[in-house]
């Protein structure tokens, strides 16, 4: 649990180190982020190679793809450790997690800048143990070390699956180097497909996919939001980098190869299946930080939405489109990345406050934190693809690039494309309802709690930290054209003819794309509120404003019980959609003078989460049941121990003779 601790002469001079080193990592941050920034802008590239025994080297390379995840890690570790110096004043974490902080960011950058085999597993190892570390941190809390266990296990299967995926690249090239696998696979055929299923699964694990997902609203709401911040903020989208440098890059040879048509498929399918499901498990989450994981989940599919779009454009030989919707998934793996940092800074400085996560114990938070209200309405407002803020411009265009699936010339891709149009539109709806939850349960009405009622606003630090990615939220979301220039630096099939921005709105060479100018929508926005707050002082005068309590029905005050709460707010969508949620509901009365009048009603409901219920928990009893029947191998008589070894041996000599 993330509470206040008592303050200390020793503590105090611990929150001060801790502080200044965060501010350090916040500095340190700068310089590869600049450097990124320019190899985009100018299209510079370089390559250096650090030889090891044994003739191996760790080959690292910058500009294009990695530069553009350079800079969103940057940007974000920037803004995450600002908000830590502050964090850290407050926090109960060891000194081990400042130095795994450094470590799992460090590792992030090289798995980015990673240029062959040997760096991209050892430093993709690197991130994910001090990233499980980080989880587990929390020695005493038993909810953690359960979910560090499942995220260990969980990316360890992954890892499994992407050094099979290289390991056939290596077999078929016979170089660890990803410039010389690249040419040598450009002819690779079928392998190529197999190399592309092993990638998907193995970074799908680490990006949340459906239903690779079970670790991620696990692992990320048990640890320190901080941490939270860049595990869901970028972490996860070094998933997303790996399905791109594979899919589109290596496999694409670098040059537009297209890829077969069921690829680009099986990614729009996985992407709207994971948007719309993440969505509806993140509705009926009461748990504030669980509720952004499965968000993350969501917005995965999002992403994964625009890459499977540009792969069927690129077969149907449509490299504009292509290059819609692919610039669409990159700006939306930008615009996550801020707006969900910012909102795991936000529910960590409520829950900081209030020392819980569940949204039931909150509520009125707004009164007493005001600034910290502000910037996670902010970031709300972004997730749910509001204008003028950054979520809406990346969905947009992914919702365009889907809707102009209609110019493909096969019947069934048409048709794909289409129904994830209108699984994309659900998903907004079942965001925008998911946030509405989150914000007003939290931060409006009155407290639920004696914690909520004394809560604080968070310390300066925490509040600049968001309310930099608070402004960024908003310049991304009206200036959308500097973007998408940045975007066409990146050599991916189809972002060479990126739209041209225009002030007529977006143009694709040879597509027509309605739109409007994003800051002329801000500004109609603006003349809207200003016009909501002029015209009752034009129109009623000049008149005393009286500050009085709701009307309450005659009741003399109201109280915490009188609010809408999470369950209660979601009712509805859990009934219009119980053959997916399938609800277990539990309803006991205690009742004064039976039927009429009841002292106490106790009520619970959950839902059944499909993915484990009808395939881990399966899983897990084959696994047992077969480690059960094994174990009758291991009998304790030496003997027999000995005549498998012999029989060992005979199978070999007949193998191999």
């Amino acid at each position: 649990m993330e509470t206040d601790r008592p303050e200390t002469a020793s503590s105090k001079t611990t929150g001060k180190i801790s502080s200044a080193c965060y501010l350090l990592y916040a500095a340190g941050c700068l310089i590869p982020g600049l450097l990124a920034l320019r190899d985009l802008l100018f299209g510079y590239s370089w390559h250096v190679s650090l030889p090891l025994s044994g003739g191996l080297a760790l080959s690292f390379g910058g500009g294009g793809l990695s530069a553009y995840f350079v800079v969103i890690l940057s940007l974000l570790v920037f803004c995450v450790s600002i908000y830590s110096a502050g964090y850290a004043r407050h926090s109960s974490a060891p000194w081990s997690a400042l130095i795994l902080y450094g470590i799992f960011v460090s590792s992030m950058y090289a798995v980015f800048y990673s240029a062959n085999i040997p760096a991209f597993l050892i430093f993709w190892e690197t991130m994910s143990l001090s990233s499980y570390f980080l989880v587990v941190s929390d020695t005493e809390n038993i909810e953690a070390s359960r979910a560090g266990l499942l995220y260990g296990v969980m990316t360890h299967v992954g890892t499994a699956f992407i050094m099979a995926a290289f390991m056939v690249m290596f077999f078929a090239t016979g170089s660890l180097e990803f410039p010389i696998i690249k040419a040598g696979l450009a002819g690779a055929g079928g392998l190529r497909s197999v190399i592309f299923v092993l990638a998907l699964i193995g970074f799908g694990t680490k990006a949340g996919i459906i239903p690779l997902h079970t670790w991620l609203p696990r692992a990320h709401p048990a640890a320190p939001s901080n941490v939270s911040a860049l595990m869901s903020g970028v972490m996860i989208k070094s998933g997303i980098y790996g399905i791109l440098l594979v899919s589109l890059d290596i496999l694409g040879g670098g040059a537009g190869l297209p890829a077969p048509l069921w690829w680009g498929v099986v990614v729009l399918s996985v992407g709207a299946v994971s948007s719309v499901k993440g969505i509806m498990y993140a509705l009926m989450e009461r748990d504030m930080k669980r509720l952004l994981a499965y968000s993350s989940v969501e917005n995965v599919g999002i992403i994964l939405l625009g890459v499977g779009a540009s792969m069927i454009f690129s077969f149907n030989n449509l490299p504009s489109l292509a290059g819609l919707a692919l610039a669409a998934a990159l700006y939306h793996t930008l615009n996550h990345a801020v707006f969900k940092g910012l909102l795991f800074m936000g529910a960590g400085s409520a829950v900081h406050a209030t020392g819980t996560k569940n949204m039931e114990e909150m509520g009125g938070l707004i009164k007493r934190m005001p600034w910290t209200g502000f910037f996670f309405l902010v970031g709300s407002v972004a997730i749910c693809a509001l204008p003028p803020f950054n979520g809406f411009m990346s969905e947009w265009l992914t919702f365009q690039s889907l809707i102009m699936g209609i110019k493909t010339s096969v019947v069934l891709t048409k048709t794909f494309m289409l129904l994830a149009g209108a699984a994309l539109a659900l998903t907004g709806a079942l965001a925008a309802s998911s946030f509405v939850k989150a914000f007003g349960i939290s931060f409006l009405g009155v407290p639920r709690s004696h914690e909520a009622e004394a809560a604080k606003e968070a310390p300066a630090t925490m509040l600049l930290g968001m309310g930099i990615l608070s402004a960024v939220c908003l310049l991304l979301g009206i200036f959308p054209g500097y973007m998408l220039r940045l975007l066409s630096g990146i050599p991916l099939p189809g972002l060479g003819s990126l739209p041209q921005f225009a002030p007529g709105g977006l143009a694709v060479t040879g597509v027509a794309c309605s739109g409007v100018l994003p800051i002329v929508l801000l500004g109609a926005l603006l003349a809207g509120a200003a016009f909501i707050f002029i015209f009752p002082l034009v129109a009623g005068g000049r008149r005393k404003s009286i500050c009085a309590d709701p009307w309450d029905c005659g009741i003399r005050k109201l109280t915490p019980r009188m609010q809408y709460t999470a369950t209660a707010f979601t009712h509805p969508l859990r009934r219009i959609f119980k053959k997916i949620y399938k609800p277990r509901k539990e309803v006991r009365i205690e009742y004064i003078v039976k039927p009429f009048f009841t002292r106490e009603i106790e009520y619970r409901s959950e839902i059944t989460p499909l993915a484990e219920s009808y395939f881990y928990r399966p899983l897990v009893r084959a696994l047992h049941n077969v480690a059960h029947s094994a174990k009758r191998l291991q009998s304790g008589n030496l003997q027999l121990y000995l005549g498998y070894i012999l029989g060992t041996l005979v199978i070999l000599l007949v193998v191999w003779g």
